[in-house]
């Protein structure tokens, strides 16, 4: 699939090949992250979906050891970015700097010029700091003096944040939770994975055995490939419904915008193509919704207050919104 192009509608053997690959990456990755196989699936769909993605969890836990497992297994230039309340913008994006020996002002790109960028710890910086990465995961490109330069193709920001409760932690606004297409946490493994990491000798947390996998090439013909894979009209109609039913909730303020429910068809694309098909159905919407809405969904002070999150309130309405069936799929 390495020679695909955006207008290469895949064929069953790309469906065959980049289900390999994709099965391949997470077998490298989970060689450092153990027992999180379906996280791992889901960074990988995000990662071809042309997506950023937002790991939120408690210290510990394993988030930066994901993110640099996930960038070391897709190969290309990455860089990790710990952010700091102390952290200036430029510090992320670059700066222009004054050349004494010639008199020349030339930029000299931050962090965020690599295909894998790690924003580690996103929300304990200020605010403007935080939307510093709006730009560029957006455009893909950062403008400073004037000037307006590209960042590499292609382009993944995986940030790890730990919960708001936390002290020293700053909420992200909407505006910057919209950018990541999806977000999840790692959670503890269980017991028989949690035995394994700390029994002496154990691989986990080992990113020098995780093996690169793929070429930033082969990632973006891959996902340019991809986004020409077939949805039924049933299945747009279905995923439609799932977003209205949410926004129209007595208990959400906001509910997810368009552009959350066309991130969330890319995802059903790249998740279809994971297992083998060359179509969706009704079953990977209500795998991917609650990581690719919950987010994008905010509730009523009411609504909080009484216990519901936004992950309950998208999974009682993938119960009630009744999904194609069969011969209309």
């Amino acid at each position: 699939m390495t020679t695909l192009t955006s207008a290469t509608t895949p064929t069953e053997r790309d469906i065959v090949e980049f289900r390999r690959l994709h099965q391949a990456l997470g077998d490298s990755i989970e060689s450092a992250v153990h027992g999180k196989r379906a996280i791992i699936d889901l960074v990988l769909v995000a990662t071809f979906a042309g997506g950023h993605v937002l790991l939120e969890d408690v210290p510990g836990t394993g988030k930066t050891t994901l993110a640099r497992s996930v960038a070391r297994a897709l190969g290309g230039e990455h860089r990790r970015v710990q952010f700091t309340p102390d952290l200036l913008p430029s510090d992320v994006t670059g700066t222009s700097v004054f050349d004494p020996r010639d008199g020349e002002v030339r930029f000299r790109p931050g962090p965020v010029f690599a295909n894998v960028v790690l924003a580690d710890e996103i929300n304990r910086a200020a605010a403007k700091t935080q939307s510093a990465l709006l730009e560029v995961m957006e455009e893909h490109t950062v403008t400073v003096g004037g000037e307006t330069h590209e960042v590499p193709a292609p382009f993944l920001v995986i940030a790890t944040q730990n919960p708001v409760d936390l002290d020293g932690t700053y909420r992200l606004p909407e505006a910057q939770l919209d950018r990541f297409l999806v977000k999840t946490s790692l959670g503890y493994p269980d017991a028989e994975h949690e035995i394994e990491v700390l029994r002496p000798g154990s691989t986990a947390g080992r990113i020098d055995d995780v093996h690169q996998v793929a070429t930033p090439h082969q990632v973006a013909a891959v996902s340019a490939s991809l986004a020409t894979l077939h949805v039924a009209d049933p299945i747009l109609r279905y995923v439609r419904e799932i977003g209205v039913a949410v926004r129209n909730d007595e208990r959400v303020r906001l509910g997810a915008s368009t552009r959350g429910l066309r991130a969330l068809v890319r995802c059903l694309q790249v998740y279809a193509a994971a297992r083998g098909r060359h179509y969706v159905i009704p079953a990977d919407v209500h795998r991917l919704a609650e990581p690719v809405l919950a987010h994008r969904t905010v509730l009523t002070r009411d609504a909080v207050l009484t216990g519901h999150t936004q992950s309950s309130v998208v999974a009682e309405v993938l119960e009630t919104v009744a999904p194609p069936q069969p011969d209309q799929a």
